[in-house]
């Protein structure tokens, strides 16, 4: 029987590609998944330039294609799920035209690293965490026994594990939930990749060991000048951790821009309602804001802005028009007809404007620079 011939993938180094400047290029990309017999379309025409050293968040309610995005970007999507529009530009190749798993181990681990949130389901409990470690080293970077150990001990270390030489035989069970996000952390690091993804990795934390989580990947991205993907729902964590955001609704990106931009002079409705509705900036005696409505079906063509049904600030045009993506800045940008010159004015929620003074409050960070 002839020996299945393995398809070879040529990536171009991204070491000659200064921070600041795109290491992934998203054009059109769309998803589709096929569910009985019905098609899904998940990612709706996205296009993004992902920088060099930056950490990028990725914010918007469930279902609203965070995951599913960046798990094209290392071959990740459900059996049902495909690229079915669109490219992915990485390191001279187009991700959006992998077909087979032998491609994506040239991706996934080596260059493109995923932390997700639950870490018990990223670690295999029947396996010491230093052996699970090691592995990755041994199969990726081609290290003997011995060496793939030293580095581990010397990674835990990295992560935050005390006493990591006498911890690297422990199971995953004698770890606590925040102690094994690190060493899925450190597993992620240990092929020192291009590209970070950080899918919700805090969500099932304290919010004390949420902080240590957010501050050890600011510290890690610093030494290792890795370029972080950040999912999450939650704005308050954003404020921490982003460069740049970029706001999700039914499968596409309706706006994005600095963190500033999107914290402190956000212009599409769907961002007004994420900030107006963050619980962290809720204050006694006041009625905290929730966003009416639900998402729509992704099973149905979608006309006009999705946000339109759910939108107080909703126009006429907006429910029969899909708007474009306006510039409002270099760095900011947001898909909205309120942002064009014939649309009427609108003031935008009260609350916006005590944004800076609440984060500060909270955090002791986000002041508008």
């Amino acid at each position: 029987m002839a020996k299945k011939e393995i398809k070879k993938v040529e990536l171009l180094p991204t070491n000659k590609v200064k921070v600041g400047e795109p290491i992934v290029e998203v054009r059109d990309l769309e998803v589709q998944f096929s569910v009985r017999n019905r098609i899904l379309t998940a990612i709706r025409r996205i296009s993004l330039d992902i920088y060099k050293g930056e950490i990028l968040a990725i914010v918007g309610e469930s279902a609203s294609g965070k995951s599913v995005f960046t798990k094209c970007l290392t071959g990740m999507l459900d059996a049902n799920g495909r690229v079915s529009g669109g490219s992915i530009m990485y390191g001279g190749v187009d991700l959006a035209k992998f077909t087979t798993n032998d491609e994506w181990l040239a991706i996934r681990g080596k260059r493109i690293s995923t932390i997700f949130q639950d870490p018990m389901t990223s670690l295999n409990p029947l396996l010491r965490i230093g052996s699970q470690i090691s592995e990755v080293l041994i199969q990726h970077r081609g290290m003997s026994k011995e060496e793939a150990k030293k580095e581990a001990i010397s990674l835990l270390t990295k992560v935050g594990i005390k006493d990591a030489e006498h911890r690297y035989s422990d199971y995953p069970f004698q770890y606590s939930g925040g102690m094994r996000q690190r060493v899925v952390i450190a597993i992620a690091l240990a092929c020192a990749p291009d590209i970070l993804i950080c899918d919700e990795p805090t969500t099932a934390l304290d919010v004390t060991i949420q902080a240590q989580i957010i501050e050890l990947i600011k510290e890690l991205k610093k030494e290792y000048g890795f370029t972080v993907i950040f999912i999450t729902h939650d704005l308050g964590v954003v404020a921490e951790i982003a460069d740049r955001v970029a706001v999700m609704y039914a499968g596409q990106i309706v706006e994005y821009g600095t963190a500033d931009d999107i914290y402190y002079d956000a212009k599409h409705p769907y961002t007004w309602s994420l900030l107006s509705s963050l619980p962290q900036l809720g204050q006694k005696g006041e009625t905290l804001y929730s966003i009416i409505g639900t998402p729509p079906s992704l099973f149905n063509k979608i006309e006009g802005d999705a946000f339109a049904p759910r939108n107080p600030y909703a126009l006429e045009i907006d429910f029969v028009k899909e708007p474009p993506m306006f510039k409002v800045s270099e760095t900011h940008y947001a898909k909205t007809w309120l942002l064009d010159k014939r649309a009427p004015k609108v003031e935008r929620p009260k609350i916006l404007d005590e944004i800076s003074e609440r984060v500060n409050k909270i955090y002791g960070g986000g002041v508008k620079k």
